[in-house]
């Protein structure tokens, strides 16, 4: 007689399955800019891969680990799904904006700083960057404070 034991099986908020959706997809991102950035690597003189090659591929990485500390953090939300949903997706919405900027600026080959030109993405574009991103991690990390260690 064989003993099959079944999973725990864990309902997850739909903020909570974006995050995860996230992370898995920057994750995944990461691993092919890396085979991106190993090519460059063996086919340039130097061995080094463009700037924004390397960034898009280190930054991809670090944007998903920051999702699973989403994920996590969202797990003791006080706040309703719909305004969870809302917090998790302004700053993931600037991490893969982030990453989609560095991919452009790789596939070009750029090898300015994308801040030497004054435009909107330098400009208004990094405000709603650092306000998007701050705003939804500020309230998710407060609704954990507010749940975990003032109750």
């Amino acid at each position: 007689m064989s003993v099959r034991i079944e999973p725990r099986r864990r309902m997850l908020t739909p903020a909570i399955k974006l995050c995860l959706f996230a992370s898995g997809l920057f994750l995944l991102i990461g691993l092919l800019t890396g085979v991106w950035k190993y090519r460059w690597m063996m086919m340039s003189g130097d061995h080094l891969a463009p700037v924004y090659v390397d960034i898009a591929h280190r930054a991809s990485f670090l944007y998903s680990f920051a999702a699973l500390v989403l994920a996590k953090l969202l797990e003791y939300s006080p706040f309703p799904s719909r305004w969870q949903i809302v917090l998790a997706a302004l700053p993931l919405f600037y991490f893969a904006a982030a990453i989609a900027r560095y991919v452009q600026l790789g596939w070009r080959n750029s090898i300015t700083n994308q801040f030497g030109e004054r435009n909107f993405i330098t400009t208004w574009g990094m405000y709603l960057l650092i306000a998007g991103e701050l705003l939804g991690i500020a309230a998710i990390f407060g609704g954990f404070i507010y749940t975990q260690i003032l109750d």
